[in-house]
């Protein structure tokens, strides 16, 4: 099927995102070691202005991407290290009583920035964790009755470390779900982990240059909300996200049982707003079926909620993945 005639996106835009997507991936590569699909995991992000989820063991540079990414644009960057007994107040602000004039002022905490890194999110308390909620869905926070907005481009990167452990805390399912994309961060292979020490001798990690400016991704985020979608391509993402909800009606029976909850109709938004950012990294102004399923682990893996049996019997949510999208007819 031919969506390429039905975009309305002008070639001079599309060759200027296409220059500020390749300055991008190089700042990227520069720095960091292999790693393509947290590349592209945390470029969709940026484009579609939206919270991404970063897990694996610790020391796989979760946090060193997440800040390369940040250092690139010359917007506000927060860093802010999850511990048991952070509290709400310390993410979001508070109100301070000023005692030179006997009143009380509000002061913003770190959540107001462009770029927020929450590094290791699962250390904190659930109390803590919902502080962010506000913040990631409705772009406010609300300090004793006053609201106030975030910026305009407003991303949470978040790092959390799957290792069962003392002093960490699951995120909610309505914590999850206001997460854009969960992606999985793996080990380097041998020849990447010899380049890293290379680049570390050579002082790399320690250069510092924006390249891009808030402008610049404010153009590449109108740009991607203009990438063509086909109704044959919604209705494709609309039959996978019920598959996840009544998957006896799709799958085997037997895989069927251990899907415990199936993804929300965030999940179909995510689907549509990611596979555009997917097309526009290609170099392309429309979304075909593959963008869809090169998607399918970033889009779902957080949504589908497993149970007890299928971490008994060893079934990982990518396998409920591959045969959920395996048995939905490509447009």
């Amino acid at each position: 099927m031919n969506y390429e005639q039905k975009s309305g996106i002008e070639e001079t835009e599309l060759q200027k995102s296409k220059n500020i997507i390749k300055q991008l991936k190089e700042y990227y590569q520069e720095k960091i070691v292999g790693q393509e699909k947290l590349q592209n995991s945390l470029l969709i992000s940026l484009m579609a202005n939206g919270h991404i989820l970063l897990e694996s063991v610790p020391g796989l540079a979760k946090t060193t991407a997440a800040k390369v990414l940040t250092e690139a644009v010359s917007g506000k960057f927060s860093r802010i290290q999850c511990t048991p007994d952070l509290l709400p107040s310390d993410i979001i602000g508070t109100q301070i009583f000023n005692y030179s004039n006997n009143s009380f002022e509000t002061k913003i905490g770190p959540i107001h920035a462009n770029f927020v890194l929450l590094d290791e999110i699962n250390r904190s308390s659930a109390k803590t964790q919902s502080a962010t909620l506000e913040a990631m869905q409705e772009r406010q926070i609300t300090i004793d009755g006053k609201k106030y907005n975030l910026p305009e481009v407003f991303i949470v990167i978040a790092t959390q470390n799957p290792i069962d452990q003392e002093g960490t805390y699951l995120l909610a399912e309505a914590q999850l779900d206001r997460f854009l994309i969960k992606e999985t961060v793996e080990y380097p292979t041998v020849s990447e982990e010899i380049e890293i020490l290379n680049r570390i001798e050579k002082e790399i990690f320690s250069k510092k240059e924006a390249i891009l400016t808030l402008d610049d991704i404010h153009f590449l985020q109108n740009l991607t909300k203009k990438v063509y979608i086909d109704e044959s391509i919604k209705r494709y993402i609309a039959q996978i996200i019920l598959a996840t909800r009544c998957p006896k009606n799709f799958i085997d029976k037997q895989l069927a049982e251990y899907i415990h909850l199936g993804a929300s109709t965030r999940g179909t938004i995510a689907f549509m707003e990611c596979s555009k950012a997917l097309a526009l990294i290609n170099g392309r102004t429309y979304v075909t079926p593959d963008d869809v399923k090169a998607l399918r682990y970033s889009i779902l893996r957080h949504r589908i909620s497993l149970n007890f049996s299928a971490v008994a019997d060893n079934v990982s949510v990518e396998q409920i993945i591959d045969a959920i999208v395996g048995a939905i007819q490509t447009p």
